[in-house]
């Protein structure tokens, strides 16, 4: 599932662009605060909805994201299960594409960095301390 995920939302964007949302999503199922506090699970951050809709656009438009996963995403899914972790998703909880340059904060969130399209956030200090022990 995650593999499948990773790739729907960042193919264009390399093995690398697919492993940091992997980061993203590993974060979201460790962090114990703000909007993560009930999902525990890879398959509870997929398929949590926030606000009316999925918190991954892919999810609501499946085009990849319901297609069998192929053996490199597989690979790579697996690196983000063993704990790989980088700057800028390293810590990031959320992540977007805003088609303009990134935004210094998203929803109140510190910006941490970028790759390609992808803009990255991390909690504010203190607030998610769970995040930095997964």
């Amino acid at each position: 599932m995650i593999a499948r995920m990773m790739r729907a939302e960042a193919e264009g964007e390399g093995n690398q662009g697919m492993l940091y949302v992997g980061n993203v999503i590993v974060n979201r199922a460790v962090a114990d605060c703000l909007d993560f506090k009930d999902v525990r699970t890879i398959e509870d951050v997929i398929y949590q909805v926030q606000g009316g809709n999925y918190s991954f656009e892919a999810v609501q438009k499946g085009n990849l994201f319901y297609s069998p996963a192929r053996e490199n995403e597989r690979k790579l899914a697996r690196r983000v299960l063993e704990n790989w972790r980088v700057h800028p998703a390293k810590y990031s909880l959320w992540y977007f594409n805003p088609y303009a340059p990134c935004p210094s904060t998203w929803y109140n969130q510190p910006f941490t960095g970028q790759y390609k399209d992808h803009c990255f956030y991390e909690p504010i200090a203190g607030t998610c301390d769970s995040v930095y022990l997964g």
